[in-house]
């Protein structure tokens, strides 16, 4: 029995003495300031800003003493608040004001999550820079008078600390009683002195908690990152960091045997992985403008591009050495049926039918309607040909090479300053002018069409009358000769259905942008859904020499970004 009520003992004392209040708030019954407002008629609004700023001096002296901000639990805030009515009560102010102007206690409560984190002056000399507004203001502690000539030497209860610093109202004999002339203009010149220091006290925590958060969101976000490239997946695509040791491996060393193509902006290598997967592994040349964060940039855009006739992005890989110095890789799906390219002018089995080339180009012309439509904002691939429209084991073509894609502003025309693509598929007014749209990926694309339909070069350098397989189509269709447009191995296919294609290249292919469709518009032509209409004359043939010169001296201008001629 004995040994219960010690020990009930003890927990009461120990409950008294956790649930005290550690501020000395003695201080409210002598502090002179103007307590009418918190008499009746109670003005509540500067009653409850007078209320915080006397139980702000405790709090105050409460960090001098602990280096905390803030009490530690709501029981002792609740403690602390109820002292605080006491001694109102003390000098006629109304204890039940202090619920209403305080009535959750947790608002003196340490809060980590608030203000950075900051909850001590240790947190505060930690996250705050010794060199920030605040430090070179004060230069020291405000009590010494030798190193902060504007701080008030008085103490925090003092009136002119009160006065100026809390901004409390004075009653109106507290200054003149025991006040010289003298104190009067020390006090004002204080109050001029600390309002500044105090203003630029308040704009420097500001700066300093926008900087503080900017940089730690910036440290988790890296950190995000390296923990996913260490890991070997690239940040929210699914797309692998490759190292070079393993492409090295996967090609024999980049050997000569393993090329399978090359090309002004790189050379294309045939590869195995370690788990046996096939993959082409491009090194990207002409990059020494480009930085490796707008490099990861772009391939994070190419990796999230998901469409069954685009060419997937498997990964990607940075790399530098003495020899060779930066080097930068794209690893894509080997397509085992190579390039369009292989298979225009070639003989015997590899030779193209008419469902073949049909079903190509309304892959492609599929694959653009992604791009342009169904991403937020549209990617302009800007260099359509024929040897970036790869054909996979069964035929099926995906567009290729996004080094060259760029993000649009929802569909809408605008300048670029420098032109990439190849001379022969870029639209006039992208090579003269910049002026990039969807419908310059139309033009390419209506090229596209008439190379597969005629197998035709863009150029065809061994027929001197006309140079552009654009000329050699209108003329013939402007006689009424389109069949001998057609490849001869297809002439016995439908004549109806591949006039149709021809007439959609035309179209798409138009020197003026606003005769040709858009993609969408053109892929529901050549399925037949809607009537091609008449087309329009041409103005000008492309195979003209000052066109030709006109565009050809557009792309070399340009500069800055690939142009393949």
């Amino acid at each position: 029995m004995i040994l219960t009520f010690m020990l009930l003992f003890t927990i009461l004392i120990a409950a008294a003495a956790s649930s005290s209040c550690p501020m000395d708030l003695t201080y409210v019954e002598t502090i002179p300031w103007n307590s009418s407002t918190c008499k009746d008629p109670v003005n509540k609004n500067l009653c409850c800003q007078a209320l915080s700023s006397i139980f702000g001096i405790g709090l105050a002296e409460h960090l001098k003493e602990t280096s905390m901000f803030y009490l530690s639990d709501v029981n002792t805030s609740s403690t602390c608040l109820s002292d605080f009515k006491h001694h109102l009560a003390a000098i006629s102010v109304k204890p039940n004001i202090v619920s209403f102007c305080f009535p959750h206690p947790t608002q003196f409560v340490t809060n980590s999550s608030a203000c950075a984190g900051i909850t001590t002056l240790q947190d505060w000399n930690q996250k705050v820079a010794m060199d920030s507004p605040v430090k070179t203001s004060c230069k020291g502690d405000l009590k010494d008078q030798t190193l902060c000539t504007v701080a008030n030497p008085f103490g925090t209860t003092d009136l002119s600390t009160t006065g100026c610093i809390l901004g409390l109202t004075q009653p109106s004999n507290a200054v003149t009683r025991g006040s010289s002339n003298k104190r009067r203009k020390k006090i004002k010149l204080v109050i001029m002195l600390l309002g500044g220091v105090v203003f630029a006290f308040a704009l420097a925590l500001m700066v300093v908690y926008r900087k503080w958060d900017t940089r730690r969101k910036k440290n988790v976000h890296r950190r995000e990152v390296e923990n996913e490239v260490s890991a070997g997946v690239f940040p929210r695509t699914g797309a692998k960091w490759f190292h070079i040791s393993e492409l090295e491996r996967g090609t024999s060393k980049f050997s000569e045997s393993n090329v399978i193509g090359k090309g002004g902006d790189g050379v294309v290598y045939k590869g195995t992985l370690s788990d046996g997967t096939l993959v082409a592994v491009k090194e990207i040349f002409g990059l020494e403008s480009k930085g490796d964060e707008e490099f990861c940039y772009e391939v994070e855009i190419i990796s999230k591009i998901k469409h069954r006739n685009l060419l997937p992005l498997r990964g990607c890989c940075v790399t530098s050495d003495n020899l060779k110095g930066k080097r930068r890789f794209l690893i894509y799906e080997f397509m085992p049926n190579g390039s369009l390219s292989d298979h225009l002018c070639s003989y015997g089995a590899n030779r193209l039918t008419w469902p073949q080339r049909k079903n190509i180009i309304l892959d492609v012309a599929k694959g653009l309607a992604y791009l342009h439509y169904e991403i937020k904002p549209p990617i302009y691939h800007r260099d359509i040909k024929a040897t970036n429209i790869l054909l996979d084991s069964k035929m099926h073509a995906k567009l290729a090479d996004f080094g060259l894609a760029k993000q649009g502003n929802d569909g809408k025309s605008h300048l670029t300053t420098g032109v990439a693509g190849t001379y022969g598929y870029v639209a006039p007014e992208y090579a003269l002018y910049g002026q990039l749209s969807e419908k310059s990926d139309v033009y390419s694309f209506g090229i596209v069409i008439l190379e597969i339909m005629s197998e035709r070069k863009v150029f065809d350098t061994l027929n001197s009358s006309t140079d552009s397989v654009t000329d050699w189509v209108w003329a013939l269709a402007e006689t009424g000769k389109v069949e001998e447009i057609f490849e001869e191995s297809i002439r016995e296919g439908s004549v109806k259905s591949m006039e149709r294609f021809v007439y959609v290249g035309m179209l798409c292919s138009h020197l003026v942008v606003a005769f040709r469709p858009t993609i969408v518009e053109a892929l529901k032509m050549l399925e037949g859904e809607i009537d091609i209409p008449e087309l329009p004359e041409r103005p000008v043939p492309l195979g003209h020499a000052s066109f030709q010169s006109s565009v050809l001296h557009g792309l070399q201008r340009s500069g800055g970004e690939r142009v393949s001629l």
